[in-house]
């Protein structure tokens, strides 16, 4: 009988201890990721700090709400986050203009994510993520512009076409329709320039051209279609300061996410109503 309770008493010890490693082993993952995440110098310690424009437009980022995780640069960011070991409610969205993100000097966030192309002189500026997508451009008139049934870019010789300033955009616009491009300072300028029929038309990103039409952001509006030979070169990738701490867990965890499939989903999810059925323009 003694023995008997002995043997009964050793056996649930051991399961008992059995289910405690089980358990630590369960949560050593994730614990390793914060643990990870706490000893990366980051704006403000143990936070994760991400800037985004303002706005931040549809589709990259939906309702100009990047909390929401709605869009596809918002919950890329959060599953980055993820990754990096940094739960939702450790991740603070900050805003800021385009310029400023690519400027050289010291920043008040850790990641700006607001479709940055890559160009050897911003390498020298600020250091860049893994590519995350790769655009083509298009153009965007009115339906009652004279150029509304252009299907080359030939067609659009004599027009005058707009595209924001110091973007991929605005070099890949003069350099496939090799003319002047008129520039502004953001996108919702250029769309009230076509908008007011101050130009004919105007060079963005494709979903965001889409975007553009769909939201009626150019009343009357309709996608012209895609420049050919517009494929981003280097592509989009997130813009963090000089030198960061945090170059090298995101591009670990951008890798991840690019081999996994993880970017590939993000980008039919969210991208693909803003690009499919837009057409080829003809040289």
């Amino acid at each position: 009988m003694i023995r008997s309770r002995v043997f009964r008493a050793v056996a649930a010890s051991v399961a008992i201890a059995t289910l405690s490693l089980t358990a630590a082993c369960g949560s050593a993952p994730a614990e390793k990721k914060a643990a990870a995440a706490e000893n990366v110098a980051t704006v403000t310690p143990g936070k994760l700090t991400i800037a985004t424009g303002l706005p931040a437009y549809t589709p990259w980022v939906m309702n100009d709400k990047p909390e929401s995780g709605e869009g596809f640069e918002a919950e890329l960011s959060y599953k980055l986050a993820a990754k990096m070991g940094y739960k939702k409610s450790d991740v603070k969205w900050v805003r800021t203009t385009f310029d400023s993100a690519i400027a050289p000097g010291a920043k008040d966030w850790d990641m700006n994510i607001q479709q940055f192309s890559i160009t050897p002189e911003r390498k020298k500026a600020v250091d860049f993520s893994p590519v995350y997508y790769r655009p083509y451009q298009a153009i965007v008139v009115r339906k009652d512009s004279k150029y509304a049934n252009a299907t080359s870019i030939s067609d659009l010789k004599d027009a005058q076409i707009s595209a924001m300033v110091g973007t991929i955009s605005y070099t890949l616009a003069v350099k496939t329709l090799k003319k002047d491009i008129k520039t502004y300072n953001d996108n919702a300028a250029l769309a009230q320039a076509v908008d007011s029929n101050q130009v004919d038309a105007m060079v963005v990103a494709v979903p965001i051209a889409s975007n553009i039409v769909n939201s009626g952001q150019v009343k009357n509006g309709k996608v012209l279609g895609a420049i050919p030979g517009t494929e981003d070169p280097e592509g989009m990738a997130i813009v963090l300061p000089k030198g960061s701490a945090v170059t090298a867990p995101l591009t670990k965890a951008m890798n991840e996410l690019l081999k996994d499939g993880t970017v590939k989903k993000l980008q039919d999810k969210w991208l693909s109503k803003y690009t499919t059925g837009v057409p080829m323009l003809k040289k």
